[in-house]
């Protein structure tokens, strides 16, 4: 008689608590350098430690925590150059993922790109920047599900979450929205029109904005952050 696949079972029990902490991690619920405890995150979500000491080693495999001898894990802390980094790559991945997009679907790619626009606005208005957060998103995953690339749509999903651990700071800060959102219309411009010379000048555009905002305010103190909010 077979034994039951508990492998399996532990295996999704794994893959949650993995998400789970990682989406804190890059949405800024838990800091650099604050420690993960096993048997305090065990105690808290319900379950045993092994899937817990199991998703915090895959956390360490992917560079968001680090190990220290006999206290634990620590998130890692984040700097300017790595960030730098991320969004170089950013604009070379996102730039081959709208050229596919458009030469597969373009018109669906259209429709929906200028209904997240639309969407976005309205939230904007009403100074609900929390959903546009989630739109944002939405608009570059669109961007990347619809040029039919799989392995392309991992990396930009990758990517965009490392962003926003570092863009978490100024995302809610006045002003950043709205450039964000016109930045996505120049995109939405050039994909109408199908020049592609232009919508890798407008995605460039847009994501060097977006690093020079992270970086204005992600390493730079409340202080800095305060002065923007004051004008």
């Amino acid at each position: 008689m077979r034994k039951k696949l508990v492998i399996a079972e532990t295996e999704t029990i794994r893959k949650k608590v993995h998400k789970h902490l990682r989406e804190q991690i890059l949405n800024g619920e838990i800091g650099p350098n604050e420690r993960l405890i096993e048997t305090k995150i065990a105690e808290e979500i319900g379950t045993s430690r092994t899937p817990v000491r199991e998703a915090l080693h895959s956390l360490e495999q992917e560079g968001l925590i680090e190990s220290i001898p006999r206290i634990g894990y620590k998130v890692m802390l984040i700097n300017d150059h790595e960030a730098v980094e991320i969004w170089e790559i950013r604009s070379v991945i996102e730039t081959l993922a709208a050229r596919w997009a458009c030469e597969n679907s373009r018109e669906k790619l259209i429709k929906e790109l200028r209904k997240n626009i639309a969407v976005a606005e309205e939230h904007i208005a009403h100074e609900e920047v929390a959903i546009f957060v989630e739109l944002d998103a939405q608009f570059h995953e669109t961007i990347a599900r619809l040029s039919g690339g799989k392995r392309l749509l991992e990396l930009a999903q990758s990517l965009r979450r490392h962003a926003l651990r570092y863009r978490i700071q100024s995302i809610y800060l006045p002003g950043t929205a709205l450039r964000a959102i016109d930045g996505h219309k120049k995109i939405l411009q050039a994909i109408e029109r199908n020049d592609q010379e232009v919508l890798a000048r407008a995605i460039r555009d847009h994501l060097e904005q977006s690093k020079e905002d992270t970086l204005r305010y992600a390493f730079r103190g409340d202080e800095n952050k305060q002065g923007e909010t004051d004008r």
